[in-house]
């Protein structure tokens, strides 16, 4: 019952409904008395031959009524339950969703994405159940049960009305002990569940991967571990569940017995008549339903309980980010950062110390290093991913980001994160996706700038191409070229492009560097990158090693350095000299082939 008061916010709400919804069911529990008593009077008047055509005509004819009014009252109240149910599922699934987007990617890497679906299906559908079925199970099992009750003790005998429910207090304590059973049993097996869905998530995401490296048995195997797991720890709730109706069904059948047992005495004793032993027998046989819907009713609870539970378990949790606003302005002017020690969190290894530079307004500023060596880590407290004290170090214009809405300030960001990721949808919708509304010629100039354009224009569909889940029918340069192009149409104060542009070969590197510079002039950009030539065009580069910078300058000055940046530019120089040298050789060998 502990659901229903944590659920007391919502049943305020729809009070209304339910109220309307409880006073027909229980004109339906009142209507369906009547069947019995006319049956009882039939059996009467057949028995003392008092029974007419026209009052048997009479009981049709109300019989007939009741069924029509039942039928109506019964289409009312489902309306009203369980639509009110209905309306539960849609604000949790909201919330739910709400959560999910607002909140901080920390919030993402500690959970799991099949855990977060199974909230938002079983868990939500089981709480749903509870404010519909639940409502329905223990109302009706309650003024069903209790009419019958009285119905038999007032209009046949109360004294054997007392015989039969002996046993019920047998049953009630047998159905909650089985309920708290089926509270425990069910959250492991929603858990279970929950690290299905994240097998199969991984498993469909990863599956390119899984064939490769011919994984396929491996992970059938592992995938029927988990399955198997489901089943059985499913099996066991359900024999715990299977356990009600046999409980149920016993009481029933010795509450039949005593009532037939006793009722038979008292009609040979002339306490009652046949016509009322009858009655009721069938109003004995009407209790079933209420019995059974009242250990229905601990069966649903203790599912909708657990549940309620998990959802509010991700609901409570605290977003990472600072959402309070302290200026109405918009992010502007020259980014400085002043970062003394940064760790990630729930990370006691230092990711950052010692970080102190500024970007200019309209600087193009790279960021190079070793893998690791915490670049990404700058980028990411750039957009506020995270929310320490190392948000007061980082200014915007003259205000700290924390200061700012958190969406005012990130959109002032175009940003290509690493892990480029593509909507199911064409290639159209994926570059304009910040204004499905764009005109075609500004798509076509993002993807010119970012060198995708003739690409596309390869494809039959062009730019109504489907790229397929996560742009799985693209390369990764390819993917990484409209990531680009779809920061670009944003046209932002700040271009971010995290080592955006590793799956380029050298060639097109140079071409979406040379049209970025074009097209960019007078505003921000930011490079990380594990090639050098990414960055030589910047107007000051900054070296990373172990989370600290170790060189800054311009290209030609830290090539005079002599430092690290010097000796990686050089071997990635040698390399691709070697590598193109290669390339003509094959190509010579392809030609005297071709010749001879």
């Amino acid at each position: 019952m502990k659901v229903f008061l944590k659920l007391g916010w919502f049943i305020k709400e729809e009070k209304k409904n339910y109220i309307i919804g409880l006073l027909i069911l229980l004109l339906v529990a009142l209507i369906d008395l009547l069947p019995p008593q006319i049956i009882g009077k039939v059996i009467d008047g057949i028995s003392f031959n008092t029974l007419t055509k026209k009052t048997l005509l009479i009981y049709v004819i109300v019989l007939f009524l009741a069924a029509v009014l039942t039928y109506v009252f019964r289409y009312f109240w489902r309306i009203m339950i369980f639509g009110a149910s209905m309306r539960l599922g849609k604000i949790l699934r909201s919330r739910l969703y709400h959560k999910y987007t607002s909140m901080s990617p920390s919030f993402f890497q500690e959970r799991r994405t099949g855990d977060l679906m199974a909230h938002a299906t079983n868990d939500i559908r089981a709480v749903q159940n509870t404010a519909g079925g639940g409502v329905l199970t223990i109302a009706d099992s309650l003024m069903s049960g209790g009419a019958v009750l009285i119905t038999m003790a007032i209009t046949v005998d109360w004294r054997l009305t007392l015989i039969v429910m002996i046993p019920l207090p047998i049953m009630i304590v047998l159905t909650s002990y089985y309920g708290k059973l089926l509270n425990r049993g069910f959250k492991k097996a929603q858990a279970a569940f929950s690290q299905l869905n994240d097998k199969t998530q991984e498993s469909i995401a990863g599956i390119k991967v899984t064939k490769t490296f011919g994984y396929e048995k491996d992970d059938q195997a592992d995938f029927k571990r988990l399955s198997d797991d489901v089943v059985n720890k499913n099996l066991k709730v359900s024999k715990i569940d299977a356990l009600f109706d046999p409980t149920i069904m016993s009481v029933i059948g010795v509450s039949y017995f005593l009532a037939i047992f006793y009722g038979a005495k008292m009609v040979i004793n002339d306490d009652i008549t046949i016509g009322q032993l009858v009655t009721f027998t069938t109003y004995l046989g009407m209790m079933v339903w209420p019995l059974l819907a009242l250990g229905l009713f601990f069966n649903i609870v203790q599912r909708g309980h657990a549940s309620y539970e998990r959802i509010n378990e991700i609901t409570n949790v605290k977003n990472g980010v600072n959402t309070e606003v302290e200026t109405d302005k918009i992010p502007e002017g020259d980014i400085q950062f002043d970062i003394k020690e940064f760790h990630f969190p729930n990370d006691d290894s230092i990711a950052l110390h010692d970080i102190q530079f500024t970007i200019s307004k309209s600087d193009t500023v790279g960021i190079v290093g070793r893998t690791g060596s915490g670049k990404s880590a700058i980028i990411r407290l750039l957009l506020r991913e995270f929310d320490t004290e190392q948000a007061s170090e980082i200014k915007y214009g003259d205000h700290p980001l924390r200061y700012f809405d958190i969406s005012s300030l990130r959109a002032q960001f175009g940003y290509v994160p690493q892990d480029h990721f593509l909507f199911s949808t064409s290639i159209r919708n994926n570059i304009a996706f910040s204004d499905p509304s764009l005109e075609n010629e500004i798509v076509y100039n993002a993807s010119k700038t970012s060198y995708i354009h003739e690409d596309i224009l390869s494809f039959p569909e062009g730019y109504d191409t489907v790229v397929g889940e996560r742009g799985v029918s693209l390369s990764g340069g390819q993917k990484q070229r409209i990531s680009i192009a779809r920061a670009l149409i944003m046209n932002p104060p700040v271009l971010i492009l995290d080592d955006s542009l590793s799956a380029v070969d050298a060639e097109t590197e140079e071409h979406i560097l040379e049209n970025m510079q074009n097209v960019r002039q007078g505003k921000t950009n930011i490079i990380t990158a594990h090639r050098m030539s990414a960055v030589s065009h910047a107007d000051i580069i900054i070296v990373m090693d172990e989370g600290t910078i170790i060189e800054r300058g311009t290209h030609h000055e830290l090539m005079r350095h002599k430092g690290w940046y010097y000796e990686t530019y050089q071997a990635q120089a040698l390399h691709e000299e070697i590598a193109s040298s290669l390339d003509e050789l094959a190509k010579g060998d392809d030609n005297d082939g071709t010749k001879s």
